[in-house]
């Protein structure tokens, strides 16, 4: 299995993090993409003590929409500080990056100049993207068409609808499914399980959030994908074995063709 999406480099697993590696490699986790906050110091060490623990593990950078303001009047620093942030990580991919106006911690003008340039340094750097997006599908749908066809990626922790669902397939977008296909009132994501093509398809955790039933309102940790992934082939009729060997093979495609997933 892949967790295709989580924040292991977080505060919330500082005290158990070697624990929580033990869990997931018990679980039968293969690897694992951990996202960073470009800039964030803190996080920087906590993902060189997870890549000790864990080598298989991949890592994504960027900057979350919701801290978009950190550069509000200085957004041409965007591209030096997140290529600086994907170079000290060794990341495979930008983001989380994307558009939020249900929080709305960073002015949406702001929100907008922040993902654009994100999405020109991915175009440069040839790196997929991890695409954030909430109540703000028109934008972010207006922007990543804008960006043109060279842009790739995944919608993480997707809570649209079949249209919405279709719309990402369109642009050639992989979709990620969270810890919410198991809520008893998401038959809607259940359908979109059903819906996307098999080599389209991705599972996550986005861990420490969102754990899946029967955790749901504890700290979710990749071990829990497995929940999530046996949600998903319970919807689509396969067998949990079967999705799991095709998001294996969909995540190293994901992430690029010169991707080796064979690290222990």
């Amino acid at each position: 299995m892949i967790d295709s999406h989580c924040h292991l480099a977080d505060e919330a697993f500082a005290e158990d993090l070697e624990a929580v590696v033990d869990r997931a490699k018990q679980a039968g986790l293969q690897s694992a993409l951990c996202i960073l906050s470009a800039g964030d110091e803190q996080e920087r060490a906590a993902a060189a003590r997870l890549r000790a623990l864990w080598p298989a593990v991949r890592f994504s950078t960027g900057v979350h929409p919701h801290n978009a303001g950190r550069f509000a009047g200085r957004v041409a620093e965007v591209p030096t500080s997140v290529r600086d942030a994907v170079a000290a990580a060794g990341a495979l991919a930008v983001g989380e990056i994307g558009l939020d106006y249900h929080y709305d911690f960073s002015p949406r003008d702001v929100q907008r100049e922040v993902f654009a340039a994100q999405l020109d340094l991915a175009r440069a750097l040839s790196l997929p993207v991890v695409i954030h997006t909430r109540e703000a599908t028109e934008d972010t749908f207006a922007m990543l068409r804008a960006a043109g066809p060279d842009v790739r990626g995944v919608f993480h922790c997707f809570t649209g609808d079949e249209p919405m669902a279709r719309a990402a397939l369109d642009l050639g977008f992989y979709i990620s499914l969270a810890g919410i296909v198991t809520f008893p009132k998401a038959e809607t994501l259940r359908d979109v399980g059903r819906l996307v093509p098999a080599d389209r398809l991705l599972v996550e955790t986005d861990s420490p959030y969102l754990a899946p039933v029967p955790f749901r309102g504890k700290r979710n940790e990749p071990a829990l994908v497995a929940h999530v992934l046996r949600a998903v082939a319970a919807v689509r009729s396969v067998a949990p074995d079967e999705l799991a060997a095709q998001t294996i093979r969909n995540f190293a495609a994901f992430l690029g063709p010169t991707v080796s997933l064979q690290t222990a």
